[in-house]
């Protein structure tokens, strides 16, 4: 029996999840789903630009680990650009530091990483401020899925 897997931890979520070709008719498209854990592993490692050992420690997985899923994710897009696929960013093993804040003096929405900064808006600096994990805008980066 394989040990359950760990959640890694991610830092960024992209607005945009769905990387479609141009031109090609949509009945012909196939669909990758690449993890966010995946697209994790590549920003960190391919844009930050750290070592591996960096990497492994900000998502909190081994550094085998993290060589495992980063090379998931350059095979998967990889095969998306040479065979005209379309990329889906979603689902995964992940936990999340960042979540969206809802002022209930002004209503300014705001994300943060709640584990180091302060709860006050950073508009009105009211103290008044909910998590809204259960908002639907932020349900989907909230959630953790297979």
């Amino acid at each position: 029996m394989p040990r359950p897997t760990k959640f890694r931890r991610v830092e960024f979520f992209p607005e945009d999840t769905y990387f479609v070709p141009w031109g090609k008719p949509k009945c012909e498209i196939e669909e990758i789903i690449l993890k966010v854990e995946e697209l994790e592993a590549m920003r960190l490692k391919d844009i930050e630009k750290l070592n591996q050992e960096e990497c492994a420690d900000r998502m909190q997985v081994s550094r085998q680990t993290f060589q495992n899923i980063i090379d998931s994710a350059r095979k998967k897009t990889a095969i998306a650009l040479t065979k005209g696929n379309a990329i889906r960013i979603s689902g995964g093993n992940y936990k999340a530091t960042f979540c969206k804040f809802k002022c209930l003096n002004c209503g300014n929405v705001y994300e943060i990483n709640y584990e180091q900064d302060k709860y006050n808006c950073p508009v009105c600096g009211s103290d008044k401020v909910m998590c809204s994990k259960k908002a639907d805008f932020c349900t989907k980066w909230c959630k953790t899925t297979e």
